[in-house]
């Protein structure tokens, strides 16, 4: 029988700082979470004999243990070498000496000395209408054009936090979605599967469904004919019709029928559409192919179609709002895709986008649904005039900082759906601005005919980045998923109306008197990757707690 040995005492450890070293520590607030740094570097190995006895006994005798000595020394955060250090300090970007700039990703410059951070219009040329002189210019310039006004009308921005509730779910919101027929009614999902409907007129009626999905509702849609049932598409696999007044839901197609099998076989929902002509349900996964299910027979019909690069994800699904035969999807393999669904078959795209890295959202202008616009993981917003005329390359590129999306809902540029001129759209920012010595996050609003940023609004007391943003159909409200809370923004002349009435705006939930402290971009609930949690729920619909504090301060900076 082999000799068995005691468990040792720890060594004593001596920690001594190398001359060259900085000797005050390192307080970066870089978003990206620390890696394991290799095994530091010892003045001297300790040397340890260990002496067992020959007639098998147990005891050992120990004899001599050396301390273990650590130098520290500075590792940049960005490449791991060694000697230099790199990333937030507040709000302030330290640049890597071997990396190029952090929001253009060109090098020569800084980030802090970035044109493009100091105005985001910079290197924005708007192109000329490239005409195809084809039949569906030749309809576009007849019918839809007119409906478009010569003069841009101004902007209406809502810049002031209205009401919110804190600490609403359990984890980061993941998704918004106005009711289409009241005006009052707000959805949203979140990380763990749970569905919030809440009533913001009332601030304190809300509702939190915890029963629906078991982990990430990626993207929710109405039923265009029932109002009172909404669609979901989720991580987990399944595809859920809702009643919002009951929570009833009723699942209409399980990929994953047989449960986990391991990450190579696990099949997750991302992007999600509805095609009322068709009277179908689109949706897409993390290996490349497109679904339909059936709103009528509430099944799945027609064949299992590839639209992406095999094995890659489709986060994005758009119907065009005019024609929505015309369907427009994105993914992890850096295109974007226009396709016809008379004829939808795998390598049939009408035209393929490329992107230069992973593409968030591509989406159809709301109005004529003649422009695209796309966000990108290379900090890139991509526009696209005319999908009648040159589509090789995109009418303009305009950077902005919303490179991350690790531990964060990755961000996405929406349209104004409420503006005539489809010029004005929204997106929160991922670097932060010192707003009197607080880093603080901003939502942008931009001009994207010229790149112009129209405004930029933000909170003193929202630190964390608001990458979920939805702003209303019809009304001047802006909704936004920050963490794990929801705000909803109006413009600050009509938001002070409405304090006269109600002043119970902010709404606290969960154990919101518990304070945590929130680094640049660091959230507490959302460490972990987008597999899913299969230890199942804990319980069927979850009610909030309610607590009432005071509003919220008000900044903006904003051009006109």
């Amino acid at each position: 029988m082999a000799p068995q040995t005691r468990r040792m005492a720890f060594p004593s450890v001596v920690v001594v700082e190398r001359e060259d070293a900085d000797s005050e520590q390192s307080t970066s607030d870089e978003d990206e979470p620390e890696e394991e740094d290799p095994l530091p570097e010892s003045e001297s190995e300790p040397e340890v004999e260990v002496e067992v006895a020959e007639n098998g006994n147990r005891d050992n005798k120990v004899k001599q243990k050396a301390p273990i000595t650590i130098s520290l020394k500075k590792v940049c955060k960005v490449c791991k070498k060694a000697g230099h250090e790199a990333g937030f300090k507040g709000a302030t970007y330290i640049d890597c000496p071997m990396k190029p700039c952090f929001l253009c990703k060109m090098p020569g410059h800084t980030t802090m000395s970035c044109p493009h951070r100091v105005t985001i219009e910079h290197g924005v040329i708007p192109a000329s209408h490239r005409n195809a002189s084809n039949a569906l210019e030749f309809v576009f310039e007849r019918q839809l054009r007119p409906r478009i006004p010569l003069i841009k009308p101004a902007y209406v921005i809502p810049d002031k936090v209205n009401c919110g509730v804190i600490k609403y779910h359990s984890r980061r919101v993941t998704c918004l979605e106005f009711h289409p027929t009241k005006n009052n009614i707000l959805l949203s999902g979140d990380k763990k599967g749970q569905v919030g409907v809440w009533d913001y007129y009332k601030t304190s009626e809300k509702m939190v469904y915890g029963n629906i999905h078991s982990c990430i509702v990626n993207n929710m849609r109405f039923n265009p004919t029932n109002d009172g049932a909404v669609y979901a598409a989720s991580s987990d696999g399944t595809i859920s019709c809702t009643d919002m007044e009951t929570g009833i839901s009723l699942s209409l197609m399980n990929l994953n029928p047989d449960g986990w099998q391991g990450p190579s076989s696990w099949r997750m929902l991302y992007g999600m559409d509805i095609n009322s002509e068709k009277g179908v349900v689109l949706v897409a996964d993390n290996f490349g192919f497109l679904y339909m299910v059936d709103m009528r027979s509430n099944s799945k019909s027609g064949e299992t179609i590839l639209i992406h690069k095999k094995g890659s994800k489709v986060v994005g699904l758009h119907c065009n709002p005019i024609q929505p035969e015309l369907l427009l999807s994105c993914g992890n393999d850096h295109f974007a895709r226009i396709w016809d669904m008379r004829r939808l078959e795998a390598g049939s795209s009408l035209f393929d986008l490329a992107h230069k890295r992973v593409v968030n959202s591509a989406y159809f202008s709301p109005l004529s649904g003649s422009k695209i616009l796309t966000t990108s993981q290379d900090n890139r917003l991509r526009i696209w005039d005319s999908i009648f005329g040159n589509m090789d390359t995109p009418s303009r590129e305009i950077v902005h900082s919303h490179d991350f999306n690790r531990h964060l809902t990755p961000f996405r540029a929406e349209w104004d759906p409420k503006d005539p001129s489809e010029s004005l759209a929204v997106i929160g920012r991922y670097i932060s601005e010192n707003y009197k010595g607080a880093a603080l996050h901003p939502i942008d609003f931009i001009d994207i005919s010229t790149g112009q940023l129209v405004a930029e609004v933000m909170d003193p007391n929202i630190t964390t980045i608001s990458p979920v943003n939805k702003l209303h159909p019809r009304e001047d409200v802006l909704a936004s998923g920050s963490s794990r809370s929801i705000f909803i923004w109006r413009p600050k002349e009509k938001s002070e109306l409405v304090e006269k009435k109600d002043e119970r705006k902010i709404i606290v939930c969960g154990r919101a008197e518990k304070k945590q402290s929130r680094k640049f971009g660091n959230e507490s609930d959302d460490s972990d990757d987008d597999m899913p949690n299969l230890k199942g729920l804990k319980g069927k619909n979850v009610k909030s707690k309610k607590s009432v504090t005071k509003s919220t301060p008000y900044s903006r900076k904003g051009k006109r």
